[in-house]
């Protein structure tokens, strides 16, 4: 019996001295296949983003528009089309500098430049060009920071819109909440979007408006996210539809009523009872979500110059 006893524990010993050896062969298996695979398994999920870009200012807004937005104040861009060489590099200079036509009481100058990207022969090249003049020394009188309309929610053309410089995006033809954070996504460096950091002008166009705020260039990247205005338009049915959805998007602050195309694609005009039904859907959204309405210079005065009532709209493209 003892022998039998004595069998058995010489089984279970080697048994778990051979189960250790197993198990420390699978682990050495398991960080020869990590090695191989380029290191231990990286879940995005998890992931802890690091602290190399706080915002140690303290939330420093530089960017004077969004500081009217945060104030519940109204705020206006200028546009600024056409074909280089017709458009020169003093464009954006000029109507950064000069007053608004019929100028209201709080809009005396614009807050931005609506560099139009999507209707006009401008190329990137114009406007990075436009940009970096109107904040060079030769142009000091410049007020209005400079912004964009872009031609498509993607990211090529959100990347060099803001690369250039821009700092109020405007996006066009948003029809869903999916558009919507797509836009976000590309507009928002991380951790709340996945815009590329690469090479840019930023520093040098912005640099004025950091400054004047006590902050240097270096500062422009941990202190965007807090500092960018972004505006999404709804011109088309599906749009108005899902403008609840659209307005809700976080990091959407504005959402753009488009006058022209919402008749373009609904098939009726300006005081129209159709029309005005879009119009009406598109501000009630907007309102209901906490968000900025925004429309055409015209609907700054309310009634309109056609006598239709344009409650509540607060930022404009002249």
């Amino acid at each position: 019996m003892k022998t039998q006893q004595l069998a058995i524990g010489m089984i279970a010993g080697a048994l778990t001295l051979l189960a250790g050896s197993l198990a420390q062969a699978g682990d050495r298996d398991r960080d020869d296949d990590d090695r191989h695979r380029g290191g231990p398994k990286i879940d995005p999920k998890s992931w802890v983003y690091g602290p190399r870009f706080d915002d140690t200012t303290g939330g420093v807004i530089w960017n004077p528009v969004k500081q009217k937005l945060l104030n519940g104040e109204r705020f206006v861009g200028r546009t600024v089309q056409g074909t280089y060489p017709a458009t020169s590099d003093t464009t954006y200079c000029n109507a950064a500098s000069n007053p608004l036509p019929s100028p209201t009481s709080d809009m005396v100058l614009p807050d931005f430049t609506w560099t139009e990207m999507q209707h006009s022969g401008l190329t990137w090249g114009d406007a990075w060009r436009m940009w970096a003049y109107g904040s060079s020394a030769d142009c000091p009188l410049r007020k209005a920071i400079p912004g964009v309309r872009v031609a498509y929610t993607n990211e090529h053309e959100i990347q060099h819109a803001l690369d250039g410089g821009a700092m109020v995006l405007v996006v066009p033809t948003v029809d869903t909440e999916e558009e919507a954070r797509e836009v976000v996504q590309w507009a928002y460096f991380p951790p709340f979007g996945r815009r590329s950091a690469g090479g840019s002008q930023t520093g040098a166009v912005l640099g004025p408006w950091l400054a004047a705020k006590g902050l240097t260039n270096a500062q422009y990247r941990q202190t965007f996210n807090n500092n960018l205005v972004l505006i999404v338009m709804i011109e088309t049915i599906e749009g108005v539809k899902n403008a609840a959805k659209i307005a809700r998007v976080p990091g959407v602050h504005g959402v753009f009523a488009a006058s022209g195309d919402l008749g373009n694609f609904s098939g009726w005009a300006q005081g129209d009872a159709q029309y005005e039904r879009l119009i009406t859907a598109v501000s009630d959204a907007t309102l209901k979500a906490g968000k900025k309405l925004c429309g055409p210079y015209a609907w700054r005065l309310n009634p309109d110059a056609n006598g239709v009532p344009r409650p509540n709209f607060s930022c404009f493209q002249n």
